[in-house]
């Protein structure tokens, strides 16, 4: 009987073994069953996409850069095809001995080595870094024989940026630069992060910056049939690039470079506009630098020679330098004092060449000054005291009040980047300037010097041009702009830039005429004659001369006992011809004395060759470059006549 029950027993527990064991594989087979219902069905679009993955690579295509040209069609910035040879570091076991290897092989200098290590540091996450550019065609052959030795290393064909005219215009070309973790941060944020995939290059400063959106062009992919290892094995589908837009500019480039030659050494700036449409004919700023540095990747000796120059060569000192306008500012003060009704056309101001107030000494003319002035001869002879005492009956807040909409200390919206909005002065300005409630006084005193463009007034020349053409065209005034059209690099098609409306500042056309007639008498009898003598035209103008450095009441100013950086700025406004203007200009010699001297006649140059098409002499231009020119010297040339020479 107990034997019976222990075989019971033992069947049962049997049975239970097979149930779960039945379970278990059941259980199994119901997981794989799900697992592959999951993979084959829930996951298949996921799947296949990813196993297509692993037999294509998509490569991006980049763009070709589109052009820079200038208003007549002359070549500013273009590309050029070289050989690179370039490395990829996290596939080379020891960089020092690859390069010093390389070495051997191809010639790389230590500024190669120095540029290699910067993008190393600021490229992060690019696959190939060059460690040599513009290798010529027996390097190339030299590498590609012994290629075998250097695994992560390889020779690539590159377009590369070039301005064929050097220096000339830099400040407003600007150039194109490798791009670096901020860049590349800000990009990544952008809806422009698949059309920069590939790309390694990008618009740093001035036209190349403002317009990289339309120069840069639209990135193009290859869908390519690689290998196990990786290797491409053939192109099975391809979206070209479309390269970027040609852009043309409002710039005449042989004017250009014709300024700069007539400032020769000296520091400045000018700013040359059409004040019918808000056109930069000239944008200057003295001295220029090689873009061309830049494109690479500029060396430290270059770098240091640019940045640490006690001549700023790197500040584009027509949108960023800033400067007091000096007497250039009184034909402004004139319209501001018709306009406002502090004075007329024929009130009369006496001066004696000086003017005290406060217990301050304003002086003018010297001891004896100009006698009894009306507003036609304080433009004319340039008179101090006629604008002290209108400063002081117009208020600094008044003053601000006109001269803002004429542009004065405001940001223009000039189409390049980085523009500086300068100090146009008012009591507000002042409270929200200084922390110390004694700074933040408005005294009555500081509201003198400011009529004649001194004290807190500081400008940018490109706001003076601006001011200047708005007065040359009746009050109307056109925002400036260098860029006039971009062409489809496909079609070929140009696609003219709409400028922004122009906006009419609403002034009397009598009181605009009385202040236009009085600059027409500066070079017909003023501070100007000289310059503008034998003229062809009539132009209007006025001189100006801007302390750099603040002078005591009690002492005279003498440039011979002061350092160079100390003496007065050369200034000259203009615009021509006087009956139906057709340029405007506003000119700065830094600390080159009488404006009359200096800046003038570079603007009668610019003239001549605007609107008489002639071109100056050698010799001419050696004198003005030295300051010693007034009326233009020997046989001026047919600008068509004169090649634009290359660098």
């Amino acid at each position: 009987m107990t034997e019976l029950r222990n075989v019971e027993a033992d069947a049962r527990r049997f049975r239970v073994r097979i149930v779960v064991v039945g379970a278990v594989v059941f259980l199994a087979f119901a997981l794989l069953l799900a697992r592959l219902v999951f993979l084959q069905v829930l996951r298949h679009e996921d799947l296949a996409e990813q196993a297509e993955s692993n037999r294509t690579a998509v490569v991006p295509i980049v763009p070709n850069r589109g052009l820079i040209l200038d208003r007549n069609g002359v070549v500013l910035a273009t590309n050029y095809a070289a050989y690179t040879l370039e490395i990829t570091p996290s596939k080379v076991d020891s960089l020092e001995e690859t390069i010093e290897a390389l070495a051997q092989v191809v010639d790389i200098q230590q500024r190669d080595r120095r540029r290699f290590k910067r993008l190393m540091d600021e490229s992060r996450g690019f696959a190939s870094l060059p460690i040599r550019t513009r290798l010529t065609d027996q390097e190339v052959a030299r590498f590609t024989a012994q290629r075998f030795r250097f695994p992560g290393v390889e020779v690539k064909a590159r377009l590369f940026r070039n301005y064929p005219l050097g220096e000339t215009a830099s400040h407003a070309i600007g150039y194109i630069g490798r791009i670096n973790q901020a860049e590349k941060a800000r990009i990544q944020d952008s809806e422009d992060e698949a059309n920069y995939r590939g790309t390694e290059y990008i618009g740093k400063l001035g036209i190349e910056q403002s317009f990289e959106a339309q120069l840069h062009g639209i990135t193009g992919v290859e869908q390519m049939e690689t290998s196990a290892g990786g290797r491409a094995v053939r192109r099975l589908d391809s979206f070209p690039a479309t390269p970027g837009q040609t852009v043309m500019l409002t710039l005449d480039i042989k004017l250009q470079k014709l300024i700069e030659e007539l400032y020769g050494e000296r520091r400045g700036a000018l700013v040359a506009l059409d004040p019918r449409n808000g056109q930069v004919l000239a944008l200057v700023s003295k001295p220029t630098f090689d873009p061309n540095l830049f494109v690479e990747g500029i060396d430290v000796e270059n770098w240091t020679a640019l940045n640490e120059s006690l001549d700023k060569p790197l500040l584009n000192r027509a949108l960023r330098g800033t400067y007091p306008p000096g007497s250039t500012y009184k034909p402004f003060m004139g319209l501001g004092a018709l306009e406002t009704g502090k004075r007329t056309p024929q009130s009369i101001t006496q001066d004696n060449g000086s003017w005290t107030f406060g217990g301050h000494t304003f002086r003018s003319h010297g001891d004896h000054g100009l006698g009894a002035v009306d507003m036609h001869r304080s433009i004319v002879q340039s008179s101090n005291v006629y604008y002290y005492q209108l400063a002081n009956d117009m208020g600094v807040d008044a003053m601000h009040d006109f001269m803002k909409p004429l542009g004065f200390g405001q940001i223009t919206g000039i189409d390049l980047n980085g523009e500086v909005r300068g100090v146009l002065p008012s009591q507000a300005w002042k409270r929200n300037a200084y922390r110390r409630p004694e700074q933040k006084k408005w005294y009555a005193g500081e509201t003198i010097s400011l009529g004649i463009g001194q004290g807190y007034n500081n400008f940018t020349m490109l706001q003076l041009a601006q001011a200047t053409a708005t007065l040359a065209n009746g009050g109307v005034q056109h925002r400036p702009h260098l860029g006039m059209a971009t062409i489809d690099a496909v079609t070929r098609e140009p696609h003219p830039l709409e400028p922004a409306p122009a906006v009419d500042l609403g002034f009397k056309p009598s009181n605009v005429e009385v202040i236009k007639r009085a600059m027409v008498a500066v070079t017909q009898g003023g501070t100007s004659t000289r310059v503008f003598a034998g003229a062809r035209y009539l132009s209007g103008g006025k001189t100006g001369t801007a302390q750099a450095v603040t002078i005591g009441q009690k002492d005279k100013y003498n440039a011979a006992k002061m350092e160079e950086h100390q003496r007065d700025h050369a200034l000259y406004i203009a615009f021509a011809p006087a009956d139906a203007p057709r340029i405007a200009i506003a000119a700065i010699v830094e600390n080159a004395g009488f404006g009359a001297a200096h800046a003038a006649p570079i603007v009668r140059r610019v003239f001549d060759y605007w609107l008489l098409g002639e071109y100056p002499s050698e010799e001419d231009i050696a004198a003005v470059r030295k300051g010693q020119a007034a009326a233009p010297i020997g046989k001026p040339r047919p600008v068509d006549e004169v090649p634009l020479a290359l660098p």
